[in-house]
This record gives C-alpha cells, structure tokens and sequence, in this order.
C-alpha cells in the first residue's frame, strides 16, 4: 500500500535515461567501476532537518549472471516490523557503536538479514546519504560487488522475500515511473517520487530515490 497523499498526483518526468536507446539502456562493471572507485558522496538530499537523525547504512549488492548482465538484489520486509512494513528495500539498518565503520553497518546489516558473507562482498564506492521522512533515518549506501549469484538465506523476522532483478528490467520504460506528490509547505510544494513496477512488487520511496542515482551513475546520465 502506497500512502499516496490528498490533493492531486499528476505524472512526473520522464526517466533520466529515457533517451537511451533500448540496446543501450544497462550498465557494464568496467563503466560502474570508473564511476564509484573513489567517488565521494555528495551531501544529503536536505528535504527534511537531518540534525540528530541516526546514521543508518544499507548494501546495494551486485553481481554478474553468466550473460555478464548485471543484477541486484533486493528485500521485501516483513509486515510486522516497526517501520517500512511491507516495502522493498536494501538490507541494512541502524549504525552500532561497536561497527568500526558505516560500511560495516551495512556488511552486518547484511549478513544478519539475508545471510551474506561479510567477506565476499567487494566495496566499489557510495552513493549520495537521503534522509527519510517517517523513519528518521540519514541512510548511507555503499554499492557491493558480489563474486557471483548469491546463496541466501532470509531472516523470517525481518524479510518476507529476497528480489533479484536485472539492472535492464529496472531501466525499462514499463518498469519505471514518477509522480509529482504535493507536499506541505515546509517541504516544498511538489516533489517529484520514483516508482519501478517489477512483478509482484512496487520499489518507492528511499530506495526508488537511490536506484535511480544508481542507475543514472551507472549509464552516465
């Protein structure tokens, strides 16, 4: 269920990489690698006060299937949890005192969730941190190469299905689709919300907003 707010939703831009032709809408390793190897995040994306949020990481995990096309993997959580019930996701969660770095955030968030070996992932660099209206979060992702297609085990608790969708399905025009939300005054009077229909599952909200960076990183749009 998408809490869709009063007042009229209108449709929003095109893609950013609509003009792409279709042989050309994916991404490549060497290309991605170019882009996020030492990349520094920009700031956070100031739509709400971020003073005094907790700092939260989330793994964008990759990896080439044996056509050499990139995929990600993805979270659908569980509809008991306190907050995002029901949404898709990244793994990841909150900052420890104990984690040496945000990037362990993630790799741990990520073992405990989906059952991924900290030691198989491979850093290629950070997106930009967002802060997230309803959970009071300053996400930071961390892109992750994985050796290869995963064998994961989902924690019950937490998440309700493990997604693993291609990079192509996700820059497909009937995939991907935007909004244009009124907002209340302090936020500005419209934003513009980012929706990717797979089967079975909407992406929006946080994680639509850093698909589609990543996505747009990826394709150099």
């Amino acid at each position: 269920m998408i809490p869709r707010p009063d007042g009229a939703v209108v449709p929003g831009h095109p893609a950013p990489w609509a003009h792409l032709e279709p042989e050309h809408r994916t991404i490549v390793l060497p290309s991605l690698l170019d882009v996020l190897v030492e990349r520094v995040p920009g700031p956070p994306e100031e739509i709400v006060p971020i003073a005094h949020r907790r700092a939260s990481a989330v793994l964008v995990p990759l990896y080439e299937d044996d056509d050499g096309e990139l995929r990600v993997i993805l979270t659908r959580r569980t509809a008991h949890l306190r907050t995002h019930k029901g949404e898709v996701s990244f793994p990841g969660g909150g900052h420890d005192p104990e984690d040496p770095s945000l990037w362990h955030t993630a790799l741990r968030e990520a073992e405990e969730e989906i059952g991924l070996p900290p030691e198989d992932v491979r850093l290629l660099g950070p997106l930009d941190p967002l802060a997230t209206l309803t959970s009071g979060a300053l996400i930071n992702p961390f892109v992750g190469l994985l050796p290869g297609r995963p064998d994961l085990r989902a924690d019950p608790h937490e998440v309700a299905a493990v997604l693993d969708v291609g990079v192509r399905e996700l820059l497909d025009d009937a995939t991907f689709r935007t909004e244009r939300w009124p907002m209340p005054p302090e936020l500005g009077s419209w934003r513009d919300m980012y929706f990717f229909d797979l089967v079975g599952d909407t992406v929006w909200g946080a994680t639509a907003r850093m698909l589609v960076q990543f996505l747009r990183l990826g394709t150099g749009t």
